[in-house]
């Protein structure tokens, strides 16, 4: 790090510019929303670990999203929390880079799920009779592995650039968390290579899968309507719908802040964005997933007449 002439030892975290007493009433509401956000994301885990029903690539693949929502929040929020009720609290330099850091590999390794997630309903209702041979146990952690492991490698290379940049001058963090774009505009370089990686990682994570969900998701329509049963047809479109609430909203709100025009104050847009993307969305996956799924609402009613799952919570 004295390589680069790095002299910040410390960040302070600007958060929201709120009264006193805003910033009280929503550290108790955020509070009660990321409670919710670790409850519903850990009863879908519960679920799925549980129920041997549920053991099958599609819930495998959702107990993942459920364990990188979790972590997703878990980095961000308390951070925020903290801030919220003491804003003079520094966070240190090491302590900021590693937060973007996590951020970036949860963030990217989502977006890759979620394409997994539409592949696997691709080949459900698209080819079910090859499903089973094509959707082995093998190919879904070969899948899952691939996910994190680009996530991880991406981050990475966003990090190296990052600890590349010498950070002498301004402490303040205009966000409520070490996002990416907000650090960078701390450092005492230039840094047009490392916002030109953040938009060519936007559109290779971003445009690209949601391309290729689109594409996916206008076979599987095709292959609904030609569905005979309407039992089939709208078990089919329950289980698409959930996913594709999820994709709107995961990808949407991430389309617009990193790949999008911007207009008005982009940094505060972006801070609202991120807050709904961090907290809002972990929060939603589980309720969408459960509401929407019959399947995850009958596991859930087994295990409440059991107790299993009070006594694993």
């Amino acid at each position: 790090m004295g390589g680069n002439q790095t002299s910040v030892t410390e960040f302070f975290l600007v958060g929201f510019p709120l009264s006193p007493r805003m910033k009280v009433l929503m550290f108790g509401l955020f509070s009660v929303f990321y409670a919710f956000t670790l409850l519903g994301n850990g009863v879908i885990l519960g679920l799925i670990s549980l129920d041997s029903k549920l053991h099958t690539p599609m819930y495998f693949f959702l107990s993942q999203l459920a364990t990188v929502d979790i972590a997703y929040a878990c980095n961000t929020v308390p951070q925020m929390l903290v801030n919220l009720l003491s804003p003079a609290q520094p966070i240190s330099f090491a302590g900021c880079l590693t937060q973007t850091f996590l951020f970036l590999i949860f963030a990217l390794t989502e977006c890759l799920l979620l394409v997994v997630m539409s592949y696997d309903r691709y080949v459900a209702i698209c080819l079910p009779l090859r499903y089973s041979t094509i959707m082995t146990w093998r190919v879904c952690v070969i899948l899952l592995v691939s996910c994190w492991t680009l996530g991880f490698l991406l981050a990475i290379v966003h990090m190296v650039l990052l600890l590349m940049l010498p950070f002498c001058g301004p402490q303040k963090v205009n966000h409520f968390f070490c996002e990416t774009l907000a650090v960078l505009k701390l450092a005492c370089a230039d840094t047009h290579l490392n916002k030109v990686l953040v938009l060519a990682a936007g559109v290779l994570v971003l445009v690209g899968p949601v391309s290729a969900i689109v594409v996916s998701y206008g076979h599987i329509l095709h292959a609904i309507l030609k569905i005979q049963s309407a039992e089939g047809r709208q078990k089919a479109f329950s289980t698409c719908s959930s996913h594709l609430c999820v994709v709107g909203l995961f990808y949407g709100t991430a389309m617009i802040m990193y790949v999008g025009p911007q207009h008005g104050d982009p940094q505060e847009q972006k801070k609202y964005l991120l807050l709904f993307h961090s907290l809002f969305n972990p929060m939603l996956n589980p309720l969408i997933y459960s509401l929407r799924n019959r399947e995850v609402n009958a596991a859930l009613r087994r295990r409440l007449k059991r107790g299993d799952l009070r006594e694993t919570l």
